[in-house]
């Protein structure tokens, strides 16, 4: 399947975007363990537009990380509509728009999923992304608002036509939020009925490779994106990949891999982010990485008492005495290339100018 001039090979899988964890850090285990095409945590067009130091962080994007995409959400059409420009300059693969986000206070403003309310604002929306882009502009977003209004058909057909590369759909609706079953039927009849000539990128429920594989053979996705079911579990692609390939259920990673990633990820994600907030961030994905092993509570317990790196370190590293030490395999982001250097939000070059021209002196016989 091609998104613009990408290329991938048969049943790739992606890495969806996910607040506080789609972040550089993970991606890059991720990468590593076989995701095909990575994308941000989404990213506030109003935060991008006023310089938010949050949203302008998560620009940050690593040449090992390509293929990566950048998602954008928010409501305001023009503001959206600068932001863009801002991603733009960033250089990633490729920038999706989040029109799928349940949370109450991005959809009350017409943000992510709030925009299956108003479909004539979704296509302007869309519309101005990709008239100010010069790389593959994508959309993700769900079935519906609700049971009585899914319209995920015409929608399809009417971004489609608006230009998007590619259109990536969680198979619930809004008021679903992440309840109940993906409704993978809804996936099958968009590829028969909605889309034409895009990839269709299919989501929700692709926690394991036996679902995976499920969501291929029964839908007809072109390729599927996985959310909830990589958290705490980058080993989820190389398992997946096997499977499809092969039929043969892989073992999972060793203690000894588990840990080291593990270390890893912490020791990244303090670099990132300061050692503080890393650490604090760090949390809440112990319970992913250790579940289903013995003792695996009181691990989690032990690491939410520290609030150092060293400290977490020495506690992961050296909580059984069975397991066999476990050096730390860290490359530090420093030593990593970044793509470019953050760019600059119009906002800000525009109060430069003002600035400079405020302080410049005055001509002689210049009107006042």
């Amino acid at each position: 399947m091609r998104i613009g001039s990408l290329e991938f090979g048969r049943h790739p899988l992606f890495l969806a975007p996910m607040e506080d964890v789609s972040d550089p850090p993970f991606r890059i285990l991720c990468k590593r363990y076989g995701a095909d095409l990575l994308y941000t945590e989404f990213i506030s067009s109003g935060g991008l537009v006023y310089d938010a130091q949050d949203s302008v962080q998560k620009l940050d994007i690593y040449e090992e990380e390509r293929p990566i995409g950048i998602q954008l959400f928010g409501g305001d059409v023009e503001q959206v509509r600068e932001a863009a420009a801002v991603v733009d300059r960033a250089n990633p693969d490729l920038i999706d728009i989040n029109f799928g986000c349940p949370v109450r206070k991005v959809v009350c403003k017409d943000g992510g999923a709030g925009i299956l309310r108003n479909l004539p604002k979704m296509l302007e929306i869309t519309e101005a992304v990709i008239e100010g882009a010069t790389r593959p502009v994508t959309v993700k977003t769900r079935l519906g608002w609700n049971d009585e209004s899914i319209r995920i058909i015409e929608v399809a057909r009417m971004l489609e036509e608006a230009g998007i590369a590619a259109l990536a759909v969680h198979a619930r609706t809004r008021s679903q939020m992440y309840r109940g079953t993906a409704r993978w039927e809804w996936l099958r009849r968009i590829r028969e009925e909605g889309v034409r000539d895009i990839p269709l990128i299919g989501n929700g429920d692709a926690t394991d490779a036996v679902k995976i594989r499920d969501m291929f053979a029964e839908t007809g996705v072109d390729a599927v994106m996985i959310g909830r079911g990589a958290i705490g579990n980058p080993w989820i692609f190389r398992e997946t990949k096997a499977w499809l390939e092969t039929g043969e259920k892989m073992d999972p990673p060793s203690w000894e891999e588990r840990l080291a990633v593990v270390a890893e990820h912490l020791a990244l994600k303090c670099e990132w982010l300061g050692e503080r907030k890393g650490v604090l961030e760090m949390r809440r994905q112990y319970g992913g990485y250790f579940k289903g092993f013995r003792n695996a509570g009181s691990l989690r317990a032990a690491l939410m008492e520290q609030d150092t790196l060293p400290g977490a370190l020495e506690t992961l590293l050296n909580f059984e005495e069975r397991a066999p030490y476990v050096r730390v395999p860290v490359r530090s982001l420093a030593s990593r290339r970044k793509v470019a250097a953050r760019p600059v939000s119009p906002r800000r070059v525009r109060a430069a100018a003002m600035e400079s021209v405020a302080s410049a002196p005055t001509r002689p016989g210049a009107r006042e």
